[in-house]
């Protein structure tokens, strides 16, 4: 006989019906008898006459059916075929048929979820990319600030550096104003003792003068009684002497007192050194106390503008892993 698997059914034809089949490619759809396969048990058996037999058993059959192959390689195809056959019946059709439907369902509920998964993928990129843009930007400003840093404390160390010259400055103001001070003091006290020589001077040459006059009386006098006059030359010498020496005294005195004056005004032009120089430094001060404050600032303003960009959410990391 000549044998065609439909599906579920095995189909059986005269052996002249091999021809006709393999001439038009279609089958006869009256065939001598049909086998339903579909819950069958097909397995391979010997028989004396048959040795590639084959035998197909049903619960349902009334006894067995016994089929033979010429060889053993055309025994094992259509073992398999037959085997395969049997398990297409109407329950596992319904099965596959509801399997399909739920695999659509789950392949429509999977392809919705994907959409999902890349729109929110396409939002996270676009905002992984603005993020980025803004880190390239924070990197830019952070070098930039860096930059205004170096510059801060270059100024700073320059400003600290003038500050100390100036204080060394102030400290050499105040040692020679107060030499000045003591030097004012020493020429005061030496005024007051020039001026209490020439008062005595003065009183020694009034009294010299008065002792001449009295002299030049009793010179008139005797003079007048034809008398020796008494030596008067050691007056003269001792006035000569007093007025040399109150002469000498107010010299002194003069030198003294532009020594004062020439005091008093380096001691005003030191003063104003040392205010121009306090007025510097409260200046320089002050200055460095803004740019500490402005540094101080530009690195708050760093910290708060350099934060950690965001990362992939779960999602974006299942898509890069899909389901199977």
């Amino acid at each position: 006989r000549f044998f065609i698997i439909k599906e579920s059914f095995l189909l059986y034809y005269s052996e002249s019906e091999k021809k006709n089949f393999e001439s038009n490619k279609y089958f006869n759809i009256h065939p001598k008898g049909v086998i339903p396969l579909g819950g069958c048990l097909v397995e391979a058996r010997e028989e004396p006459s048959m040795p590639y037999a084959m035998k197909i058993s049903h619960q349902d059959f009334h006894g067995n059916i016994l089929l033979a192959a010429e060889s053993e390689f055309e025994q094992t195809q259509w073992l398999e075929m037959l085997q395969e056959s049997g398990k297409v019946t109407w329950k596992n059709a319904q099965l596959g048929e509801a399997m399909i439907k739920s695999l659509e369902a789950q392949g429509l509920q999977l392809a919705k979820e994907k959409q999902e998964y890349l729109d929110k993928l396409m939002e996270e990129t676009e905002e992984l990319c603005l993020q980025r843009e803004q880190r390239e930007e924070l990197e830019r400003l952070n070098q930039v600030l860096e930059a205004e840093k170096q510059q801060f404390e270059e100024v700073v160390q320059e400003l600290k550096m003038e500050q100390e010259q100036i204080k060394r400055e102030l400290e050499l103001t105040a040692r020679c104003l107060k030499g000045v001070e003591q030097e004012k003091k020493e020429l005061r006290h030496l005024t007051e003792s020039l001026q209490q020589t020439l008062e005595e001077l003065s009183i020694e040459k009034k009294k010299t003068l008065a002792m001449l006059e009295e002299n030049e009386n009793q010179l008139q006098t005797l003079a007048n009684q034809s008398e020796q006059p008494p030596p008067s030359g050691g007056l003269h010498s001792n006035l000569r002497q007093i007025e040399e020496k109150m002469q000498q005294l107010l010299e002194e005195k003069l030198l003294a007192e532009k020594r004062m004056k020439e005091n008093e005004e380096r001691s005003r032009a030191l003063e104003e050194e040392r205010e121009f120089y306090s007025t510097q430094s409260q200046a320089l001060q002050n200055s460095l106390q803004e740019l500490t404050a402005e540094k101080q600032q530009a690195e708050r303003e760093l910290k708060v503008l350099a934060r950690p960009c965001g990362q992939l959410p779960g999602f974006a990391h299942s898509l890069l892993h899909p389901l199977p």
